[in-house]
């Protein structure tokens, strides 16, 4: 993944200790994508909860006043969208390694608007 402030190491170690994967990731200013192996003995919405709440948290310890009190602060959006893979895995793993570039790709349409 991408580097920024929680690493792709944190997210991939947040999500072993729900006996996640994270098979391919990508971190951008203002958004993540990410392909996660999720076993069937946990519900989608407590891995991605799980994740996301964790990694708040380092956030809030490594870069905010840490003698502050974080409640009632949000670092993540609510919600987030997830899809089942099948048969087109590999679209996908592409997709999430060229986010950058469909991202620019995406900008410069928008400029003919």
């Amino acid at each position: 993944m991408a580097n920024c402030g929680v690493t792709s190491g944190k997210f991939k170690k947040l999500a072993a200790q729900k006996e996640s994967r994270i098979e391919e990731g990508h971190l951008m200013p203002d958004h993540v994508h990410m392909m996660i192996a999720i076993p069937p003995k946990y519900a989608v919405s407590q891995v991605v909860g799980y994740i996301k709440g964790k990694s708040a948290i380092h956030l809030a310890r490594v870069y905010a006043e840490r003698k502050r009190n974080f409640v009632g602060q949000h670092f993540w959006a609510r919600g987030y969208f997830v899809s089942t893979v099948g048969r087109d895995e590999q679209v996908i793993r592409e997709y999430i390694r060229n986010q950058e570039l469909e991202d620019a790709r995406l900008e410069q349409l928008n400029l003919w608007r």
